[in-house]
């Protein structure tokens, strides 16, 4: 497939502040009326005509009645003897889907986010099985509406069932920072980004330590500061490896397949390599925080496309994170200092142009 390249404009203040953040740092927030966007505002694609359009704006997701949620009974009776609380986004760095349910890590909130459309309802979890959750800064769904989420400051990853109750955490002498999450379901496997230890290690679903990838360096297999990690249907293990500026191939026996990036402030490159996810076609999404933007890459690594840019408006950005494509090729972008999740669509089209 030939995508329409457009040119990339690099900021380049804060770099590695802006790479770790949301890592290495507790719980920030900032106004609400980032979220707010200009109604009627018309669809957004990308490239833009006369091009054919291969990415689409959906909506904006900042709160559970943007998905149609209200409160509960029993939530709206808590309100009145707790106070209110408002269902708002704060910083969210990790987001996925699955079944029709988003699950977001709010750092901000220091919460787990779990919001089902068509059940109409959402809950907010922060329980961290006696301490409240401090940096939940990635989820990923398990098997059977299981979810684990990674809280990077207390250098676990909790594990709750599907009616939300938290049913134990994997940790470790060794797990650091843990700040990406991936599951194979097929071969029961949950990938962890250690961005501290400069690893990934290999768990089962049922915490069992299954083994570890790289160790800190610039040779091939080694990392420096992973984030963030993702699976394609072969099992091949995508790492972003932040502050080497390139993504990893890792396949399931542990052998690399291959990198793609580099360092730069051209389309290609990057500055602040994080979230990462793949479309059913195979091209690989990456966010870069610096960029403000998703770059996309073919299955051969060679740059397609990019889409967003900085600001507060539907399709721009304001540091994002976390990035999750699901079965319906709906790509959820943790967009965390606008406080919101943006929702879009990779619309195909096949290799004919």
């Amino acid at each position: 497939m030939r995508f329409y390249s457009g040119m990339l404009r690099g900021h380049w203040s804060l770099v590695i502040w802006i790479l770790l953040s949301g890592v290495l740092t507790g719980c920030l927030s900032s106004s609400q009326e980032a979220t707010l966007t200009a109604p009627g505002s018309p669809p957004q694609v990308w490239p833009p005509p006369p091009h054919r359009p291969r990415i689409r704006f959906v909506k904006v997701l900042a709160r559970p009645e943007d998905l149609g949620i209200q409160p509960s009974f029993w939530q709206r009776v808590g309100e009145v003897f707790a106070g209110k609380e408002e269902a708002w986004f704060v910083r969210p760095t990790g987001v996925a889907a699955d079944g029709g349910v988003v699950y977001v890590a709010d750092a901000g909130a220091q919460a787990l986010w779990v919001l089902d459309a068509r059940a109409g309802r959402f809950q907010r979890f922060r329980d961290a099985g006696g301490p409240r959750l401090v940096s939940p800064v990635a989820v990923a769904a398990g098997k059977n509406g299981q979810v684990f989420l990674a809280d990077s400051y207390l250098a676990r990853v909790f594990v709750y069932d599907a009616g939300g109750k938290l049913t134990g955490s994997i940790a470790g002498p060794d797990l650091r920072r843990p700040t990406g999450l991936a599951y194979d379901a097929g071969r029961d496997r949950l990938y962890v980004a250690d961005s501290a230890s400069h690893r990934v290690w290999i768990f089962g679903g049922d915490g069992s330590l299954r083994g570890a990838l790289g160790r800190r360096g610039t040779g091939e297999g080694e990392f420096n500061f992973p984030t963030h990690v993702a699976l394609d249907r072969e099992g091949t293990l995508y790492v972003t490896d932040s502050l080497n500026f390139r993504v990893q191939l890792i396949r399931p026996d542990g052998s690399v397949a291959g990198r793609l990036g580099r360092h730069g402030d051209s389309s290609g490159d990057f500055a602040a390599p994080k979230g990462i996810s793949l479309d059913a076609d195979g091209h690989i999404y990456v966010v870069d925080g610096l960029f403000d933007a998703v770059q996309i890459f073919d299955r051969r690594g060679r740059y397609l496309l990019t889409f967003g840019e900085r600001g507060i408006a539907p399709g721009q950005f304001w540091l994002p994170n976390g990035l999750f494509i699901d079965g319906r090729n709906q790509i959820y972008v943790a967009d965390a200092f606008n406080q919101r999740i943006q929702i879009f669509e990779y619309l195909g089209g096949g290799d004919d142009e």
